[in-house]
C-alpha cells in the first residue's frame, strides 16, 4: 500500500499534537508520512511539498501550525488535494485563537477543513472518512469505529440508569 496521507507541521514542537493523527492512521492501517514544513522559515520546501504531493500519490494533507498558522492555507492554495488544518496552541499563541482564525478564515476559493484546537485526532479521522469514499474496507472500519463509540455511550447511559 502506498502513502495516502501527508502530515506536516510548522515545527517539530507540534509533534506531540500531530502524533494523534498518526496514531489514527496506525489504528486504521492507512499509510502516511510525517515531516516538518514551515510556511515562514522554509517557503520553498512548502511549495515543493504541496506541488509534488498529488503526483506522489497522496490523497489528503493534514497541516498543523501554531501562531499565525499560515501553513494549511498556503498549502491549500498550491495543491488540488483536500487539506485539513489543525490549529496548534503554541508558546507564542494567543490562547490558540490566532491559529484557529488563521486557518478557519480562508478566502473563498481556497478551502481548508479546520478541526478544533489541538484536535489532530479528529483531523486523522476526517482524513480516514475522505479516503473511505473510495475504499469499502476502510469505510467498514470507520463504521466499526463509530459503532464502538455509540456502544460506549449506551453503556455509560446504562451505568447511570438511563
Amino acid at each position: 500500500m502506498s502513502v495516502q496521507v501527508g502530515i506536516i507541521m510548522g515545527s517539530k514542537s507540534d509533534l506531540h499534537i500531530m502524533q494523534d493523527a498518526a496514531d489514527v492512521f496506525k489504528e486504521f492501517g492507512v499509510e502516511f508520512e510525517m515531516t516538518v514544513v514551515s510556511a515562514h522559515r522554509t517557503p520553498e520546501r512548502m511549495f515543493d511539498y504541496a506541488k509534488q504531493a498529488a503526483g506522489r500519490g497522496l490523497k489528503v494533507i493534514i497541516a498543523g501550525a501554531g501562531g499565525a498558522a499560515h501553513l494549511p492555507g498556503m498549502v491549500a492554495s498550491i495543491t488540488v488535494l483536500p487539506v485539513i488544518g489543525v490549529p496548534v496552541k503554541s508558546s507564542n499563541s494567543i490562547d490558540g485563537w490566532d491559529s484557529i482564525l488563521s486557518i478557519l478564515q480562508m478566502p473563498n476559493g481556497i478551502p481548508v477543513a479546520t478541526v478544533a484546537l489541538n484536535a489532530a485526532k479528529n483531523a486523522g479521522l476526517l482524513a480516514v472518512q475522505i479516503l473511505s469514499t473510495a475504499d469499502a474496507s476502510l469505510a467498514a472500519k470507520m463504521q466499526e469505529y463509530k459503532d464502538e463509540l455509540r456502544k460506549k455511550v449506551e453503556e455509560s447511559a446504562a451505568d447511570l440508569g438511563g
